[in-house]
């Protein structure tokens, strides 16, 4: 509804409830003969009615009575009508008792104007409490009004998030509030638990208090949670510790609201409570894979990742850790990552035996060094150069990388007898339109070709993009929606399909677990994502409209981008596991004497002609057609 309409509305409403108010203050004020008052009261009473209308609808302009949105109206908004409430009839009983007082002569216009103002002293006095009682109810009956129309309107076919929030107090209601105000957040706050024994059993705003924390888990079960938020910022950080710790063992997502303190100083920020939940962008359920095996296949084993302080590589080294490795080598060419993942293991796994080693896997010496020196019984290739603008504008560094980096470490896996080694690969291997594409295909063939001589069993996992992983759009979008926006897509019907880091991680210790060597796993991701729909409900999961309160940008293709991705080359097809959304690409032959041999002449080429390795890559790998 228009500004305009909609305070013509309520004043139109308030000229109603002002006359009806008067009227029943002389009903009270005459013990209920209205129509019998006295005559100067009676010939007086339209013009004490029009100088009512006129007094209070001015006062109520000049408190913003017309200007507040009612549907949000909480104490503030109350404390208002009060304010108009006293001041008009403050100023009406001035002028009453002025009609009373003969002015100085020189004041006769003035006199004759209040000559026709003689009211009860006290009606006044009457009217300030039915006013404030008659304009907060009908605020309140409009406001509801205008939430349940606003709460109707259709905005998006993604399910409610059932919301438990811990603390009942004005933080709490806050949140609810919030929610009621923002129905594109699809969020229900369906209980609410607090310490406070006064609490339990009551409502606020209409959600009901249960209990105590004791009741937690109880609770998250019986009504379904799927989030919870923590709404009692002023506890200390070791009380908070302590709830954060409690409400993520439901396995619920877990928010916590910052405190006042911490939004003054810009350590936090409002959107903080409400961070995008990564599977809500992903257009379909989260796969949750059987992990029976994975104590079987990591127990008691030596374990190396490489590339162990990145995205996938560090949610790896996570995984493992809790399968009871006999040793954990975390190998990495960046030494933060790396420092990070160390503590991380450290406070989370006393007990665990691990290494982290800052190498580089293109250094053939130092990677067969690391190999002789701890033997690893099972290797996860995750290291790697994965990003398709920055590669192309170094394709020698990706070749490098992602080639002669993979040989070094298979060949070395093989040489020392591992078990078992897995390729993290990527959809951009299948029928690559840039250089990083075509390097992680021609690693899948090596990992095939070696499988073909040795004892260690050799296989690729190929997946999509890993939503919130380094690099990814989640970040991005995020970091742009904090700013104001734009939030940048390179075009409007570009698609990827994407997967959670749970989902990556999963499916590479599952596809170890299973693997008999040879094998290209491929999980079912279900349909490709428009990116462009992402921003929009990025945007609006953050609490915008998109278009309005943040704008979308379409900045094109980038070099080596193509608008679709793929799983499977034309020559691959899938064939099912015994597992359930897993499957296994048919190999493609490979002849590693040939492609050793190549690639041999690619290392030789390379230091010769450091700028050409886009063509001599095509010659290896047939399906790579460069935009």
């Amino acid at each position: 509804m228009k500004y305009w309409l909609r305070a013509i509305f309520l004043a139109v409403g308030d000229l109603v409830l002002i006359s009806a108010g008067l009227i029943l203050a002389y009903y009270f004020r005459l013990d209920t003969n209205t129509f019998n008052m006295a005559p100067a009261f009676k010939a007086d009473f339209l013009s004490i009615l029009i100088l009512s209308a006129v007094v209070k609808i001015t006062c109520y302009f000049a408190f913003h009575l017309y200007g507040t949105l009612w549907r949000y109206a909480g104490t503030h908004e109350m404390l208002y009508i009060a304010k108009a409430a006293f001041v008009s009839n403050l100023i009406l009983e001035t002028i009453v008792l002025l009609a009373r007082t003969q002015l100085p002569a020189w004041f006769g216009f003035v006199n004759n104007m209040l000559s026709y103002a003689d009211a009860p002293r006290s009606i006044f006095a009457i009217t300030l409490f039915i006013d404030f009682v008659f304009l907060s109810a009908f605020r309140f009956v409009y406001g509801s009004i205008r939430r349940a129309m606003r709460d109707n309107t259709p905005s998006n076919n993604k399910e409610m998030t059932r919301v438990l929030i811990f603390g009942g107090g004005s933080a709490g209601a806050n949140i609810i509030r919030e929610m009621e105000r923002h129905p594109a957040l699809r969020s229900e706050p369906v209980a609410i638990i607090d310490d406070d024994k006064f609490l339990h059993g009551k409502k606020l705003r209409g959600v009901p208090i249960i209990g105590g924390r004791e009741l937690l888990q109880e609770a998250v079960k019986k009504y379904i949670v799927d989030e919870i938020i923590i709404a009692v910022s002023s506890a200390g950080k070791k009380v908070l510790d302590e709830l954060y710790s409690m409400c993520a063992e439901t396995g619920c997502k877990v928010k916590m609201l910052p405190s006042v303190g911490e939004l003054i100083d810009e350590s936090a920020k409002i959107q903080k409570v409400r961070d995008v939940n990564v599977e809500d962008l992903l257009g379909r359920k989260t796969v949750y894979l059987d992990s029976s095996e994975f104590t079987v296949f990591l127990k008691n084993q030596v374990v190396m990742v490489t590339g162990g302080g990145g995205s996938i590589g560090s949610e790896l080294c996570r995984q493992i850790a809790h399968y009871e490795p006999k040793r954990l080598i975390i190998l990495d060419n960046y030494e933060n990552s790396v420092y990070d993942i160390q503590n991380e293991l450290k406070d989370s796994y006393p007990s665990l035996r691990f290494d982290a080693i800052i190498a580089s896997i293109r250094d053939s010496e130092r990677i067969e060094g690391i190999f002789a020196k701890y033997r690893p019984d099972v290797v996860f290739h995750a290291a790697a150069h994965k990003h398709v603008p920055l590669m192309e504008g170094s394709p020698s560094e990706a070749v490098k990388n992602n080639v002669f980096g993979t040989q070094n470490v298979a060949e070395c896996a093989g040489k020392f007898k591992a078990k078992k080694f897995i390729l993290i690969s990527t959809d951009k291997a299948v029928n690559p339109t840039n250089i990083m594409g075509a390097t992680k295909r021609l690693a899948e063939m090596i990992i095939q070709g070696l499988n073909q001589s040795s004892t260690t069993e050799y296989v690729a996992v190929r997946f999509g993009n890993v939503l919130g992983s380094n690099g990814s759009v989640v970040p991005l979008f995020r970091k742009q929606i904090e700013k104001g926006g734009p939030v940048t897509v390179t075009h409007p019907e570009i698609t990827r399909y994407f997967m959670t880091t749970p989902e990556a991680t999963q499916l590479v210790l599952q596809a170890g677990s299973i693997a008999k060597g040879g094998e290209i796993f491929v999980l079912d991701m279900g349909q490709p994502v428009k990116i462009y729909d992402m921003a929009k409900e990025m945007i609006r999961l953050a609490g915008f409209e998109p278009g309005k309160d943040i704008s979308i940008k379409f900045t094109g293709l980038r070099p080596g981008e193509k608008l679709y991705e793929e799983l499977l080359m034309a020559e691959e097809g899938l064939q099912a596991t015994k597992l359930e959304r897993i499957f296994v690409a048919k190999p493609v032959p490979v002849n590693f004497e040939k492609l050793a041999t190549k690639i041999d002449l690619l290392k030789e080429k390379l230091m010769n002609q450091p700028g050409a390795p886009v063509e001599l890559v095509a010659e290896l790998v047939p399906t790579y057609k460069k935009l």
